[in-house]
């Protein structure tokens, strides 16, 4: 029966992978990633030797198209991301609603994931919060995004590259500047930082502006 496995892999401790997911590489005919350098180090690390086949924003249609192929000539697949877990904030949704489409089987191996583990070690509400992915590269749209979270009255939470950091903390100091905030940066790596006060105190604190960061803040209710 044919099966397309989402396999969630580490965000930088390798040895946060699960048994359950080196298994499922090691036995599955394909193994579809993002990046064949990125995963290809992984699976050297485990010694997993299954062939690989390249799906990402830049060929996602043609090469779901193979991979449906495939899967409808029984054969398994696992779809893997460059960290965490697949299909969010990354196109491995595209697949997954390939495969609703052709009544194909679809399996989470659960596992790393930056998005909750920066939640929950946030400090902020977490009995409801919205995860926005990245946030909009033009500024108005970002401008908007920003200030409908900080009026949500829930937590918040943005990827976002260190070369635009600080940029979206102005404009979130531009909103509020006692909105609380935290970062977390390089998440489960040698570096990892969390960095938590007001949206003015984050931007002006000396962190570095470096590796993968997830932004979460806490907006105030408004009276409408």
């Amino acid at each position: 029966m044919s099966e397309l496995f989402l396999v969630s892999t580490p965000i930088g401790n390798l040895a946060d992978m699960t048994f359950r997911a080196v298994d499922i590489l090691n036995k599955t005919d394909f193994v579809i990633c993002e990046d064949s350098r990125v995963s290809g180090r992984l699976m050297k690390h485990f010694n997993i030797e299954t062939r690989m086949i390249v799906y990402n924003d830049h060929n996602k249609k043609t090469a779901a198209k193979r991979i449906i192929e495939l899967l409808k000539d029984s054969k398994r697949c696992a779809l893997i991301t460059d960290a965490g877990t697949p299909s969010i904030s990354d196109p491995g949704y595209y697949i997954v609603n390939r495969c609703i489409e052709e009544n194909i089987e679809i399996v989470s191996v659960p596992g790393a994931s930056a998005l909750t583990a920066a939640v929950s070690i946030s400090g902020l509400p977490t009995d409801k919060f919205v995860f926005y992915g990245f946030l909009p590269r033009k500024k108005n749209a970002r401008k908007s995004m920003l200030s409908d979270a900080v009026k949500s009255g829930m937590t918040s939470v943005f990827y976002e590259s260190p070369y635009r950091i600080d940029k979206v903390l102005q404009e979130i100091v531009d909103i509020s500047e006692n909105i609380r905030t935290v970062i977390c940066r390089e998440m489960t790596k040698l570096h990892e930082e969390t960095i938590r006060g007001t949206a003015f105190e984050v931007l002006s604190d000396k962190w570095k502006r470096k590796g993968e960061i997830v932004l979460l803040i806490n907006g105030v209710k408004y009276d409408s």
